[in-house]
């Protein structure tokens, strides 16, 4: 078992890292307070190639492994969550989904260039009544012989008004239950689809999460994503890869955390000595580490089944489980560290903690993935 990292994996890193504190770092206070969307910072990342990273060079990804994703997404969310999480739905729900599970002709029309980062993508799951019961759609498309008849709202949709694509979970037969959900290519400018209101968030403040609304859309036939009734099988199945993308978002959050919080402690000085060299700082700064450590063995892990072929459904929502647990204790730790300073946002940590809340909520919250992860462990 070898926990280096190959160069390119090490080469991803450090441009993640550069790119993070260089471009990110300078506006994201700004951007969280404005609730401004990142969009000529998107654009960069794109040009990165890590808009994309596991997609096949064919279809204008970057041909990467699920590990150089993670890499990307931990340095990208020491800064930025809000950047890195319009860079997760992107790369491991909609790009992802399309690749694994689309025809050949969606893949041409669709995922090159939401792949080259030319457009942006979005994934519509959640309804107002349908958050964590994925089961109970209420929003319909009726197969109306060579379209379907979309109805219904989709809210926390990310990218929602920046995406010019849309993933679209709807029920077409509710006696089939969730064998009667079906998963739809939608286009921003096809008829009676409307963009709702933009939440007012505690975190995440610079990503566009909007509400969806579906007034008769007429959905061509060949949008459909895979065979009838389909719908439910790919959102968890999506779902399942999106979680180690989360993990990877709650990891970089805590890190970062961690390094403002460490590199504060060098400086300032309390009862003549830096605060560091008193035992109550650097116990803490001990127990942050080894718990983003353990956090990060996890999320690296759950990557590596992913690229060797092996289920990571339960490997995925230990990793979201416990790394969105270790980014919510370990920033409120750090906001401690800085005491009245961590309390303003000038000194970053404050933003992280409010960001670090929603990995603990979207694409599964962490009850979510405990009953994911207690079905399989009693499989035995």
């Amino acid at each position: 078992m070898n926990f280096d990292l190959s160069d390119e994996h090490k080469a991803v890193k450090e441009a993640a890292r550069d790119f993070a504190q260089n471009i990110l770092k300078p506006g994201v206070i700004e951007r969280d307070n404005l609730q401004r969307f990142p969009v000529e910072e998107v654009k960069q990342l794109a040009e990165l190639g890590f808009m994309g990273m596991m997609v096949d060079p064919k279809y204008g990804g970057s041909g990467m492994d699920t590990l150089s994703y993670v890499l990307a997404m931990e340095e990208i969310s020491k800064v930025d969550a809000s950047t890195s999480v319009c860079m997760s739905v992107n790369n491991s729900l909609v790009c992802w989904g399309l690749e694994a599970f689309g025809s050949e002709e969606q893949k041409q029309k669709y995922l090159i260039p939401l792949a080259s980062g030319q457009k942006i993508g979005a994934f519509c799951l959640s309804e107002p009544e349908a958050g964590s019961d994925a089961t109970s759609q209420s929003t319909t498309a009726i197969d109306k012989g060579d379209h379907y008849l979309l109805n219904g709202t989709k809210n926390w949709i990310t990218n929602g008004s920046t995406a010019s694509v849309y993933l679209v979970i709807a029920q077409t037969n509710r006696e089939l239950g969730h064998k009667g959900i079906n998963a739809f290519i939608v286009e921003k400018d096809m008829d009676g689809f409307i963009v709702g209101a933009k939440e007012d968030k505690l975190g995440i403040r610079g990503s566009d999460t909007h509400t969806l609304l579906f007034n008769d859309v007429k959905v061509p036939k060949e949008n459909r994503i895979g065979e009838e009734g389909f719908g439910f099988k790919f959102a968890m199945k999506v779902l399942s890869g999106g979680r180690i993308g989360i993990a990877a978002q709650a990891l970089g959050i805590a890190g970062g955390a961690f390094e403002l919080a460490r590199d504060y402690s060098k400086e300032r000085k309390a009862f003549g000595k830096e605060i560091y060299k008193h035992q109550a700082i650097a116990f803490k700064l001990a127990d942050m580490a080894t718990e983003i450590e353990a956090a990060k063995m996890l999320v690296y892990r759950s990557a590596l089944d992913k690229d060797m072929g092996l289920n990571y459904d339960q490997s995925s929502a230990m990793a979201k489980l416990y790394a969105s647990k270790v980014a919510m204790e370990q920033t409120v730790e750090a906001v401690q560290i800085h005491g009245g300073y961590g309390f303003v946002k000038e000194y970053h940590v404050e933003r992280l903690m409010r960001d670090a809340k929603i990995t603990q909520i979207y694409e599964g919250t962490s009850e979510v993935q405990k009953i994911v992860i207690s079905r399989g462990v009693l499989k035995g």
